[in-house]
Formats: structure tokens, sequence, C-alpha cells
């Protein structure tokens, strides 16, 4: 399918992140690369009703490497106070814990697709943008509180539902019948 074919190159340009200089017009043009091809492949699923589990789940690990490798390319750059390092710490706990949580429950990776992880990763994206705009401290604080808060929700739903919907807006979209037992 299309949609997964435009993940996969979000992959492949993950990938190639790995061999650039963090910053570099190579890197920033990689980086747009990702991003463009996060939105387009949601978008073109939805629009064509070409959505499925496995198409949900790449895009999700398309995600999660793409982070994962931004983040390790381009924190050892930039000057972080220890308060910024051990947040950053802190959201990647509760995430593998939510991952652990969901795993053990469900038997599926359940990465959610909540508003709140849309807006923190949007934020994520974004965040050379923002540091540009209002400097480092501010720009940790919006996208690691917004991501926080992400977490906390993600972790919440995979403790409380009864069956996992990856596709759950957030914690208020949750029925009486998705946590009765």
């Amino acid at each position: 399918m299309i949609p997964n074919f435009i993940t996969l190159i979000r992959i492949i340009g993950t990938s190639l992140l790995i061999f650039t200089k963090p910053f570099s017009s190579i890197f920033f043009i990689l980086y747009l690369i990702c991003g463009l091809s996060d939105v387009l492949d949601g978008y073109i699923a939805r629009k064509f009703k070409l959505c499925s589990k496995f198409g949900a789940i790449l895009d999700s690990v398309a995600d999660a490497f793409f982070i994962m490798v931004t983040l390790i390319k381009v924190l050892p750059s930039l000057r972080l106070e220890l308060w910024m390092i051990l947040w950053i710490i802190f959201i990647f706990i509760i995430k593998v814990l939510s991952l652990i949580i969901g795993f053990s429950r469900f038997k599926e990776i359940t990465f959610l697709h909540t508003y709140a992880n849309k807006l923190a990763g949007i934020l994520l994206f974004f965040t050379p943008l923002i540091y540009r705009l209002v400097g480092m401290n501010i720009c940790i604080a919006i996208v690691c509180s917004v991501s926080t808060l992400a977490a906390l929700e993600e972790i919440l739903i995979n403790i409380i539902v009864k069956s996992i919907n990856l596709n759950i807006k957030g914690i208020f979209m949750i029925t009486r019948r998705s946590y009765e037992r």
C-alpha cells in the first residue's frame, strides 16, 4: 500500500540521519522529508480508506525510530542542564513502561494515536524552530510538559481499558464499557 511505502521512506530517511552531521543542510533536508512523510502517510491512509493495523504499527515504529535517532544525534550537541536530561529520561521511562504494560496486557505493541501523542510529536518535530524562537529552557519546558502528559495518558489508558484501540483519541474518549472488567 502507498501509505506503508511512504512510511518506509521515513524509516530510510531516519536511517540516513544517523550518518549526517546534526544541524547540517543534509540533516535538515532528511529531517523535513521524514516529517512530511509522517503527515502524508496518515493523510493518504485516512483519505483513501487504506488504514490497516500493520500500517498503524509500522507508522508508530517509524515515529519511535525517528525520535530516537534524532535525540541521539541532536542531544549531544546541545548544552542541556541536568533537570532537562532527567525530565527526558523520566518521559522515556514512562513510555517504555507503557509499552511493557500494553504488551503484557494485550499481546501487541500499543503505541496509541491519542491527540496528546500527536501534539507531542508535532512539538518534537518543531523543537529546532521552537528553540530558535524562545530559547532552550522554555522550549524544553513546553515540549517536555506536553510529552509528559501524553506519556501519562498513554500509560493510564494501557492500565485501565479492557481492550486496546490504538486509534483512541484520548483518556476522555474511553467509555464505561472500555474499562469495566
